[in-house]
């Protein structure tokens, strides 16, 4: 369930939120123990759609059935804004569940409050049917800390570029973007390009959202160095390549030619905009085959990696979630069984098939991606993710940094500052918060 909805910061106020949570006295949840004939009882809780929490119930179904002294209780909490902070509250009060979802803008924090188990040792055990290695190495982020495993990501989803062909047929625009990218020939200034004559045609070029996806996976596609050095340290406001990067961003936000997602009203949201073929490109995730399916013109839409300079394909944004185990749970061999066969090739195959949402994180589950040939390029959901990464752990650990950060670069979008600005600010955010 590694959606942008979650993980691109709709609820600012979350992050405020956990400083109360930690206070607040939990209301409900609760582990599971043991019963009196033996049989164990996990407790897990994660937030989800309808049709999420059905699958999931259908994979707790499952696994009981295949294991019949175990019993799995799904805890669901309805809001993401609300979720994090209610569940530090019940691991401050020990009433936490055995099992839970961490959002990836978060984990960091769960992890810094050692509330988590290590992991290491029972991935690498016999009743292991997720080793480390197994996992993608750039999905883990703020999830690995001095070497060790707190949380493994539940799947993820790739940042792609959607793209709609009737709104680039509409300017003019005969090349497709998949096909250049398949030549090595989805260059930057070809992307840029098309999206001026999307502007000038009076659509929107390019809809992003405003989270950490978005402008690190635009430095890291354009060449330039990451903006965290390998102490932690921020340095992308001392990059001369790196401010000027930004400066581009912006500029093309600021002149209309890329829209804020975040931005866009109720009833005229990116959604709608994208359906209604007045837009050229959408970055977003697999679950956004949902939203195509619906027009019933599904073969106007495919997917194209980030554009970079030389048209060779760079690492960029990966979102996730994770699951992670509750260091006191009263029933550690039950929910690390219940832990790594959710998490197995397995247990995503289970959750993803038929129309899932995310791209699998762990090897031997892509064929879920695959099945029905949708999009036409779905290769590139693997081979983005293949090479991809989550939010520097720097960042992620840091509580409020991440939404801190996006709401910097929300001014420069809007034009009331410039890239030195906006990145030297940054700088002096990490600063301060790193420091509380």
């Amino acid at each position: 369930m590694a959606r942008a909805n979650v993980t691109r910061y709709l609820a600012l106020g979350a992050a405020g939120a956990l400083a109360l949570g930690l206070a607040a006295c939990s209301g409900g949840g609760g582990g599971g123990g043991v019963g009196a004939d033996g049989t164990a009882t996990v407790i897990w809780s994660t937030w989800g759609t309808p049709d999420e929490l059905t699958r999931y119930e259908e994979f707790n179904k499952d696994f009981m059935e295949r294991h019949p002294d175990i019993k799995v209780k799904l805890q669901p909490v309805a809001s993401y804004g609300d979720y994090h902070s209610k569940l530090l509250a019940q691991l401050t009060s020990n009433t936490a569940p055995d099992v839970f979802y961490v959002g990836d803008d978060m984990i960091g924090q769960f992890v810094d409050s050692n509330r988590l188990m290590p992991l290491d040792d029972l991935m690498a055990s016999k009743e292991s049917k997720t080793k480390k290695d197994d996992f993608f190495p750039g999905l883990f982020g703020a999830a690995e800390h001095d070497g060790e495993v707190y949380a493994a990501p539940n799947d993820s989803n790739p940042d792609v570029f959607w793209y709609d062909k009737q709104a680039l047929a509409a300017a003019g625009i005969t090349e497709d973007p998949a096909t250049l990218a398949e030549n090595g020939e989805w260059t930057t200034d070809t992307f840029l390009e098309m999206n001026a004559k999307l502007h000038d045609a009076g659509l929107t070029g390019t809809m992003y959202w405003n989270y950490w996806a978005t402008h690190w996976s635009w430095l890291s596609s354009q060449g330039i160095d990451a903006p965290y050095d390998d102490s932690g340290a921020f340095v992308a406001n001392e990059d001369a390549d790196a401010v000027e990067a930004v400066q581009q961003f912006g500029d093309l936000f600021q002149d209309g030619t890329f829209v804020v997602a975040d931005t866009l009203p109720d009833g005229a949201g990116a959604d709608s905009v994208f359906v209604t073929h007045k837009a050229g490109f959408f970055v977003q995730g697999r679950y956004t085959i949902g939203t195509v399916d619906a027009t019933g013109e599904q073969d106007s839409y495919d997917i194209v990696p980030w554009p970079t300079p030389d048209g060779e394909a760079a690492p960029t944004g990966v979102a996730t979630s994770f699951l992670a185990i509750n260091g006191k749970t009263k029933v550690k061999d039950a929910a690390f069984t219940f832990w790594t066969e959710f998490l197995s090739a397995e247990g995503q195959t289970f959750r993803l098939e038929g129309g899932g949402n995310a791209v699998p994180s762990i090897k031997g589950a892509d064929d879920v991606v695959l099945e029905g040939d949708y999009p036409a390029h779905a290769q590139t959901f693997l081979d983005m993710r293949d090479i991809g990464f989550e939010d520097y752990p720097a960042e992620a650990r840091v509580p409020g940094l991440p939404t801190a950060i996006a709401e910097e670069f929300q001014k420069l979008y809007e034009g009331k500052t410039d890239a030195q600005a906006t990145l030297d600010t940054i700088a002096d955010v990490i600063k301060e918060r790193s420091e509380k």
